[in-house]
């Protein structure tokens, strides 16, 4: 693949800093679930701040998988719309087999 595959998004300094900063309030969520865990919370609580944050990594996820659809794909002009839509789909499906 070249430089200009979907799987090397580069992302413009705007869209790099809307994910860190998704990323780095994560970060405060698994934060804070040391801390629960430390202070001896309940298992429903903690569990309820697992999914949180589980649910909060897919959503990087995928709005990284839409800003790869919208900006790298359309930008690849070696491949055949149909080849672009298949490698959309297969990076699509890859990363929603293991988000479950």
């Amino acid at each position: 693949m070249d430089s200009s595959s979907a799987t090397s998004m580069t992302p413009t300094q705007e869209e790099r800093r809307r994910i860190i900063n998704r990323l780095k309030r994560l970060e405060g969520q698994i934060r804070g679930l040391q801390t629960m865990i430390e202070s001896e919370k309940d298992c429903e609580a903690v569990l309820t701040q697992i999914m949180a944050a589980k649910s909060a990594l897919n959503q990087v996820g995928l709005h990284i998988i839409g800003y790869s659809m919208k900006t790298c794909l359309l930008d690849d002009e070696d491949k055949s719309r149909d080849e672009l839509i298949d490698e959309a789909i297969k990076v699509f499906l890859k990363y929603s087999s293991c988000v479950q």
